[in-house]
C-alpha cells in the first residue's frame, strides 16, 4: 500500500528542526525557470511524489534514495551523493524527502551548485514547483531553503503561498510554523502551531520556542 502524505513526510519534521538556523552562503538571487533549470521531460518519469505508485518509485528510491543517501552518509563523498539526489530529482522533481536532503547537503558544502548535480540547487526546488504547482509541501520546503542560504525576504512569499494552501497535514503546518518563526513571524507562527497540535502534533519543539519568544499563547 501507498504512503500518505504524513507517512511520507513524517522524517521531515526531525530534518528541518536541525535545518533551521544553519546558515549557508548569502544570495541574493533566485536561479529558475526553463532556460537556466532544464525541461522537466525525462527518461523515467517524472513522476507525483504524492501519487506516484510504488512500483513508479520503487527503482529510484531502490537504487539512488537509500537511507545512506538521505542521511548524507560521508563514506559516500558528495560528488555521489549529489548524483543520486540529481536522479531521484529528474525522476520525481518534487520527492519532498530527497529536496529536504539536497538542501541540507547544499548547506554544508556551502556551494550554489553541488559537484555532478546538472543545476544549481536553487533550480531542484524550481523544477519541483513548475511540475507541482499546487504542491504546497515543496513550497514550504523552498520557502526553508530560502531561509538557510540567508534570503529570507525571498522566503515570505514563497512561505505565504504554501500557507494559502488547504493541506491536511500537521506534520505541514508544524514545519512552516518553524519556518515562519525564523523570519520573526509570530503570529503566523503561533497560527500553525495551534493548527498542528490540534492535529495531534507530538512534537513539542515549536511550542517551546515560541514560549522562550514569549509568544506563545494558550487561548
Amino acid at each position: 500500500m501507498d504512503l500518505s502524505l504524513t507517512q511520507r513526510g513524517y522524517a521531515l519534521a526531525t530534518l528541518v528542526v536541525t535545518f533551521l538556523g544553519v546558515a549557508g552562503p548569502a544570495r541574493s538571487q533566485l536561479v529558475e525557470g526553463e532556460a537556466a533549470c532544464g525541461p522537466l521531460q525525462n527518461a523515467y518519469g517524472p513522476f507525483d511524489y504524492r501519487y506516484a505508485a510504488r512500483s513508479q518509485t520503487y527503482v529510484v528510491e531502490r537504487y539512488h534514495f537509500t537511507r545512506e543517501i538521505e542521511l548524507l552518509s560521508p563514506a559516500i563523498g558528495v560528488g555521489s551523493l549529489a548524483a543520486d539526489l540529481d536522479y531521484t530529482l529528474r525522476a520525481i522533481p518534487n520527492h519532498h524527502r530527497a529536496l529536504a536532503a539536497l538542501s541540507k547537503l547544499a548547506a554544508r558544502v556551502q556551494r550554489p551548485r553541488l559537484p555532478s548535480a546538472n543545476y544549481p540547487t536553487d533550480c531542484y526546488f524550481d523544477r519541483a514547483m513548475r511540475f507541482a504547482p499546487d504542491d504546497a509541501m515543496t513550497q514550504l520546503l523552498f520557502g526553508l531553503h530560502l531561509i538557510r542560504t540567508g534570503r529570507s525576504g525571498l522566503a515570505r512569499p514563497i512561505l505565504d503561498q504554501a500557507a494559502a494552501s488547504d493541506l491536511n497535514d500537521p506534520n505541514f503546518h508544524y514545519n512552516l510554523g518553524l519556518a515562519y518563526l525564523e523570519i520573526k513571524e509570530y503570529d503566523k507562527a503561533l497560527q500553525r502551531a495551534k493548527t498542528a497540535y490540534a492535529m495531534g502534533w507530538p512534537l513539542p519543539g515549536l511550542r517551546d520556542r515560541l514560549k522562550r519568544e514569549g509568544k506563545w499563547r494558550d487561548d
